[in-house]
């Protein structure tokens, strides 16, 4: 299995603080995951702190 978060850093309050949103981001969803099961097709979409969509993340079976 594999843990895949992606992050689009163009935008909004990315780009213009990315270590600080970036860790915002790492942080409230690292504390969220244990709400769920961890496995494969879990996932969720990642909001800025300005609750825009910037990303996803999503556990892969090992053939992705």
């Amino acid at each position: 299995m594999k843990f895949l978060l992606e992050v689009t850093m163009d935008d909004a309050a990315l780009a213009k603080d990315p270590a600080g949103e970036l860790g915002r981001i790492l942080r409230y969803w690292g504390g969220n995951l244990h709400h769920y099961p961890l496995r494969p097709g879990d996932g969720s979409v990642i909001c800025d702190s300005e609750y825009r969509e910037v990303g996803r993340w999503h556990v892969a079976g090992q053939t992705e």
